[in-house]
């Protein structure tokens, strides 16, 4: 291990390059390169996989970032949530599928009364027009489904 005294910030740590330490290094010799990106084909800073930072994120970040807003949201296990939202129970659409309480009480999240609809079936049942008919269906494959009171 080859310690340095930094030029920068004089504190002794491993020689990283330019006789800086890693963190300084970082902060003032390491330049980005800039990239045409892969996805939307501006020239932007290089994030990473030849992506600019928004393009890296949406593609490469946002199932983990979806995740973790869906626990913080719902405080139920991401594994328990991917398993209600597989599809819809009322047409079984698989695409976009929305989380519904069958009691309309948000805190609890027993499994039993969670269930995944899709965007047009929860809707539905949210409003008083159409919400008898979703329930009948909801009632017939084997849910204990409640009217919404309006």
């Amino acid at each position: 291990m080859n310690l340095i005294k930094c030029k920068k910030c004089g504190i002794n740590a491993q020689h990283h390059g330019k006789g800086l330490c890693f963190n300084c290094y970082r902060k003032f010799a390491w330049v980005k390169k800039l990239v045409t990106c892969k996805h939307c084909g501006k020239e932007k800073l290089h994030q990473g996989k030849g992506y600019c930072p928004n393009c890296y994120n949406k593609i490469f970040r946002y199932d983990s970032i979806k995740e973790a807003n869906y626990v913080k949201y719902h405080k139920i296990p991401i594994e328990l949530y991917k398993e209600v939202t597989k599809k819809c129970m009322v047409c079984g659409f698989s695409k976009i599928i929305d989380l519904h309480h069958l009691d309309h009480n948000k805190k609890n999240n027993d499994k039993s009364n969670l269930i995944g609809l899709c965007p047009n079936h929860h809707k539905m049942l949210h409003d008083y027009r159409f919400s008898e008919e979703v329930v009948k269906t909801l009632e017939a494959k084997g849910f204990k489904a409640k009217l919404t009171k309006f």
